[in-house]
């Protein structure tokens, strides 16, 4: 893959279930290191295309491409496989289970073959949260079901990490959250494309796009309708682009009728 190949590249994506068209020739680039956020109203297509990306839905049309090679998810566990990890709105955790348990989860380490190693295992989870900043967390043996919201998004991330994902898509991560809560996150976020992992953040918070977003996708009705470097847009563009699927300055049309480009 060369420096300028984007990590996954979708190509003319759809979707369709029964007669009903959820997505329509999506394009979208996600480069490694860098935060992509993926934004539209309500209905827009958002969880069909992670879902689809994740490997829980075969797109009907399209081309997936990793480090420039087509792929195909027939499964989650094709796209966890190949490094794609999503830590979803309810984040999967178990609210019984500890901190290092929940991270380890189906990936445990065993010694001498049969025996958990708690030593190591414990050892790796408090390595990839330091690593991660999160400073939060005191105790990494207490019930997840004891941390507070963003606590429990950044043991779903480290997670991810600790499976190696190279891509790590996150799923309206702040919502629900405090001020705080939501700075630790954001944080985390910022701490993933400096360790060279791309992520694609959907978001309806502008407010947190901004800040950490290096590319802005949208979509509307199915269609990506605008994407491009977050220099290209400001909160009251994206906002058109979500609202009307068309430029700004232009009318409204329910019917986009082509993908946009804001590339410069």
């Amino acid at each position: 893959m060369n420096d300028a190949e984007p990590l996954l590249r979708l190509r003319g994506i759809g979707k369709n279930f029964g007669p009903v068209r959820a997505l329509t020739d999506i394009n979208l680039d996600v480069p490694a290191g860098q935060v992509t956020a993926l934004v539209g109203d309500n209905g827009a297509g958002k969880s069909t295309l992670i879902k689809t990306i994740s490997g829980i839905w075969e797109p009907n049309g399209g081309d997936i491409l990793w480090q420039g090679k087509p792929v195909h998810f027939h499964s989650p566990k094709d796209a966890t496989n190949t490094g794609i990890a999503t830590v979803y709105q309810d984040l999967a955790l178990c609210d019984n289970l500890d901190i290092v348990q929940n991270m380890m989860l189906g990936h445990e380490m065993l010694s001498g073959g049969a025996l958990l190693d708690e030593i190591h295992m414990e050892k790796a989870a408090k390595k990839t949260l330091a690593d991660l900043n999160v400073t939060t967390v005191r105790n990494i043996r207490q019930p997840v079901g004891s941390l507070s919201g963003g606590q429990r998004q950044a043991v779903a991330v480290a997670k991810a990490v600790m499976l190696e994902a190279k891509l790590v898509i996150m799923d309206e991560p702040t919502a629900a959250l405090g001020v705080s809560q939501t700075a630790l996150v954001l944080e985390i976020i910022e701490q993933l494309a400096s360790r060279g992992i791309a992520v694609l953040l959907i978001s309806h918070n502008l407010t947190d796009v901004f800040r950490v977003a290096d590319r802005i996708a949208v979509l509307y009705l199915g269609r990506m309708v605008s994407s491009g470097p977050v220099a290209n847009y400001d909160t009251s563009s994206t906002v058109h682009w979500m609202t009307t699927g068309t430029a700004p300055g232009t009318a409204p049309n329910s019917h986009a009728s082509s993908p946009q480009s804001t590339e410069g």
